[in-house]
């Protein structure tokens, strides 16, 4: 009896930690950068690579953002799109959120038909280099920001 008891509490100490720690699963910086390059080799960019520095200043940042997990950004010298889930976002999810505005882009003109501005910062030629940091929110919820190196979004300028 107290052999199977032990065994059911640790089975359930599992799914509990299941359903309250953050997943890990597409929150590695590989895949961050493929779901990035996926999208930039849909346009014929060229990849973006991990920086550790950049993803230390994402990873602070987020940190800060835990507290209310409200969007707002860093001001920071980096490129930066942020996300935020009520419960865990992944990084991939994330990045598939800020991809999805490619739907808002006329490249012809440079314009946006609402938000694309997460997108174009994606697909940005001269940024090469990213860092990305997640923070699961007191109120349950999840903040991730990515950072870019060097930054995108200049005005009446293409992202590629």
């Amino acid at each position: 009896m107290k052999t199977n008891c032990s065994r059911l509490l640790s089975i359930l100490a599992a799914l509990v930690g299941a359903l309250v720690l953050p997943s890990k699963a597409q929150d590695s910086p590989q895949d961050y950068v493929s779901a990035h390059n996926q999208a930039r080799q849909a346009v014929s960019v060229g990849p973006v690579q991990w920086d550790a520095r950049l993803a230390a200043y994402a990873q602070s940042y987020a940190d800060r953002l835990r507290v209310d997990c409200r969007l707002v950004h860093s001001g920071g010298p980096y490129g930066e799109n942020l996300a935020m889930g009520s419960g865990d976002l992944s990084g991939v999810r994330a990045v598939n959120l800020w991809v999805s505005e490619k739907a808002n882009y006329y490249y012809p003109t440079n314009t946006c038909n609402g938000v694309c501005g997460h997108y174009t910062q994606v697909v940005w030629r001269k940024s090469v280099r990213i860092g990305c940091g997640k923070a699961r929110c007191n109120n349950g919820g999840t903040i991730i920001s990515c950072n870019y190196d060097p930054r995108g979004n200049y005005v009446n300028e293409k992202p590629y």
